[in-house]
């Protein structure tokens, strides 16, 4: 953890310092942006392009770097729109977007200190906690505590004094930089998103609706030794606290973790992936934030006692809707029995889908079909690539490449110009789906998937 001299006294939430840094900056941003645009006139389209490109990643590196100095939830914004925004953000702005997830600095343990005694009252001194933050994030930071009656080890997950006020004039400030800068279209699908984006904000700071959610899973995996989940310590909760037992565990990328056996991470692996098929197939609602901070490993000893994941997030849980399911299981069963036709028959029921002409479906299915191998099997689909899946239908994550074939074949397809951005909900199953695949992938896990959705497809005679 950093020094104390490399954390900050307070963050700066009035609306008028936090508009008037990004405006200052979106105005310079999008003057050498026009400046760099005018200076290709005179160049052919390949330079031109070139040009273009730099630009772009030097006026969105400049741009996150101010975003990065205000903190709170204008961080956090910027965080999720790196993570959902791949289909209408330049690749440049992405990818700058991302280096907000380091920028990660712990408040001062005064400025919490003070926090935690408004919020908790007499009730402070019944704890003993600990100054120095276990995890830091753009919203919130965690410390340790103990409860001096019992010696009952918890964690105090802390918002920071002022960001749930200051959402929404933040994302308002976000829209007025993305505009001034004049760097991304303006589009009715960026609008729907944006708001998006600013629901999934007021949802990460309700920590009631999060203690309440983290019941709710508690109570799903309760006979179920696979997978431990905190429990709520209600009387240390406010509307800034979120309090739960500390649980115990290594980080997923944790270089102990690549030294188990090969069974021992392939039963992780399988784990990890049942939590997001039941999501889908049984609770209709899904944790869909993939980020390897919301998990932890407890070793076992690879014989009585089982390794077990930790939950540690409920904060970005979705609910989905009955016609929402239905398409996404039609396209899983259609990947399931590797059918094209099926897949076709399955790609509807949105305008995403309805807008592609019937004639160029196939050639998108196909890209479907691809995404969706690893619920078929060596029987039924000729197309898995050698060594990827073996003869008990465990598939290799990490020799896959599937992510790169599939956007291999999206950009090949056909169907490419009918691509648009797709229906939020989708996006979120996506990229639920894509975090487990990179679990896998850093686990070198080989895991059968098909069997997990098996029970939910094919209905018993």
């Amino acid at each position: 953890m950093s020094g104390q001299k490399d954390k900050l006294k307070n963050l700066k939430t009035s609306s008028i310092d936090r508009r008037l840094s990004i405006v200052k900056a979106s105005l310079l941003a999008g003057t050498r942006w026009a400046t760099s645009n005018a200076t290709t006139m005179f160049s052919n389209e390949e330079e031109k392009e070139r040009k273009r490109k730099k630009a772009l990643k030097e006026q969105a590196d400049y741009l996150v770097s101010e975003i990065g100095k205000l903190k709170g939830s204008i961080v956090k914004i910027g965080q999720m729109m790196a993570l959902y925004g791949e289909h209408f953000l330049p690749e440049e702005i992405t990818q700058a977007l991302n280096t907000l997830n380091n920028q990660t600095m712990a408040l001062e343990w005064n400025a919490i200190k003070n926090h935690l005694q408004n919020e908790l009252g007499d009730k402070y001194y019944e704890l003993h906690i600990d100054p120095e933050p276990i995890g830091t994030a753009s919203l919130a930071q965690v410390h340790r505590a103990k409860r001096i009656s019992d010696g009952l080890d918890i964690v105090l997950k802390v918002q920071y004094p002022g960001v749930a006020n200051a959402i929404d004039s933040d994302m308002n400030l976000f829209r007025s930089m993305i505009r001034l800068t004049n760097m991304v279209p303006q589009t009715r699908e960026f609008d729907q998103w944006f708001e998006e984006v600013r629901d999934m904000m007021h949802r990460e700071v309700n920590y009631a609706v999060e203690a309440a959610t983290t019941r709710r899973f508690a109570k799903y995996l309760q006979h179920d030794t696979r997978y431990i989940v905190p429990e709520i310590i209600d009387e240390y909760c406010t509307q800034q606290i979120l309090c739960m037992t500390f649980e115990q565990g290594v980080p997923v990328n944790s270089p102990v973790m690549f030294s188990l056996p090969q069974q021992r991470r392939n039963k992780l692996g399988e784990a990890s992936l049942e939590i997001a098929i039941r999501e889908l197939f049984e609770w209709g609602e899904m944790q869909t934030d993939p980020n390897f901070g919301n998990y932890l490993v407890r070793l076992g000893n690879g014989e009585d006692i089982p390794d077990q994941i930790v939950l540690l997030d409920f904060g970005a849980i979705r609910h989905f809707d009955q016609h929402l399911l239905n398409v996404a299981h039609n396209l899983i069963s259609a990947g399931y029995h590797h059918d094209l036709d099926q897949m076709v028959e399955a790609m509807t029921g949105y305008d995403f889908f309805n807008n592609i002409p019937a004639s160029i479906k196939p050639d998108m299915a196909k890209v479907f079909l691809i995404a969706t191998e690893p619920f078929s099997n060596k029987e039924n689909n000729p197309d898995i690539p050698e060594g990827v899946m073996d003869e008990h239908n465990r598939y290799n994550w990490k020799n896959s490449q599937l992510h790169s074939r599939v956007m291999q074949r999206a950009s090949k397809s056909m169907a490419s110009r009918y691509f648009s951005v797709p229906p939020k909900e989708f996006m979120f199953i996506s990229r639920k789906f894509i975090g487990a695949y990179t679990f896998m992938t850093v686990l070198d896990a080989q895991t059968n998937i098909r069997k997990m959705v098996t029970p939910f497809l094919i209905q018993p005679a």
